[in-house]
């Protein structure tokens, strides 16, 4: 029986099957299927379980001779086998599907592999354990679904998250569902459970950093293009994610961008300020002046370049572009500074 990874659970409380087959390279999702099936077993009494690494050279008659080992201390264990290639060869083959032919009752065998290949899932012991047990294909997801579960495992740890939240911790962990609830973890170490910001995912990055990506866009607005470049410099070294850092400094622009073309059509810029901190106005009426209406607008235009690099679809050098839209922003040539803070 083939099931997809969010039908697992909904099987495993009506029914242990004799097999399982997880495969696939998403982590995060095949640990937790695993952690379903051992957790099953536990419940229905097998109590111990054996783990088989199948490694070049292995030999398969580990497997028969693990399935008739008696236990000492339980009647019932799982036998968790191993096989990252996803390929048994002939000898694995056969020793699965002979296996399967009359599973023990008192064995529950759970098999974890890599990525399947079609013309492995058409194999003899693929369509054994299809036939006798249950076959879990695990796929990676499309960004659209990845925002869907950082969003859910947000909720479920008791924040409500809004969607700029959501997407900063995604863009953070470049997708990686694993690194993505680590970080939610984090959160819940550090934060009350309740309403969560893009401002407060960056703070909880701050947290663990020398530097902070609001001190650099601070740096950046005050026009000192030494300090800001020295703080860029930190975050990179630190490990603080490209798209955490684009997301102050482009917060900022936008405002900026927003200020610049009401004032250059006779409004009152006031409006592009709603929501700012005073202080950080005070700011952005000093930085605005570095630019004129079309000036911001190709700093906007830039932040979305650096999105593009920084996803990986487009070309270029992310920290560079940081670089560029950092001393821009700070109204500074960027050898100027280069040269100042190496002196």
């Amino acid at each position: 029986m083939k099931l997809p990874f969010a039908r697992i659970e909904a099987h495993l409380a009506k029914e242990l099957a004799p097999v399982y087959l997880l495969a696939g390279d998403e982590p995060l999702q095949k640990m937790e299927a695993a952690d379903a099936v051992r957790a099953a077993a536990q419940r229905a009494g097998f109590s111990e379980r054996q783990v088989i690494h199948v490694e070049p050279g292995f030999d398969w008659s580990q497997l028969e001779a693990e399935a008739a080992a008696l236990s000492l201390f339980s009647e019932k264990k799982v036998i968790d086998l191993r096989l990252p290639s996803g390929k048994p060869g002939r000898d694995g083959s056969k020793a699965i599907t002979t296996y399967l032919s009359r599973p023990p009752e008192d064995n529950l065998l759970l098999i974890q592999t890599g990525k399947l290949e079609r013309s492995t899932m058409n194999g003899a012991w693929v369509k054994a354990i299809d036939k006798v047990g249950v076959v879990v294909q695990i796929w990676d997801l499309n960004p659209a679904d990845t925002l869907k579960l950082v969003a859910e495992r947000l909720r479920r740890a008791g924040f409500q998250a809004d969607r700029d939240a959501v997407r900063l911790l995604t863009e953070r962990v470049e997708g990686n569902l694993l690194a993505a609830v680590q970080e939610i973890e984090k959160l819940k170490l550090i934060r009350e459970p309740g309403p969560l910001s893009a401002d407060d995912v960056m703070a909880a990055v701050a947290d663990s950093a020398r530097y902070t990506p609001f001190e650099l866009a601070d740096a950046a607005l005050l026009g000192d293009p030494v300090r800001a470049l020295k703080i860029l410099r930190g975050l990179e070294g630190e490990g603080v994610h490209p798209n955490v850092i684009l997301w102050g400094l482009a917060r900022d622009v936008r405002v900026l961008a927003d200020y610049s073309a009401l004032q250059s059509h006779g409004h009152s810029p006031q409006a592009a300020l709603q929501g700012v901190w005073k202080r950080r106005q005070t700011m952005l009426h000093r930085a605005v002046r570095r630019h004129d209406a079309a000036g911001w607008a190709r700093l906007l235009r830039h932040c979305a370049r650096i999105d593009r690099i920084a996803k990986g679809v487009g070309e270029g050098n992310v920290w560079d572009e940081l670089l560029q839209l950092t001393l821009d922003l700070a109204g500074q040539p960027i050898l100027e500074t280069i040269d100042e803070c190496l002196a």
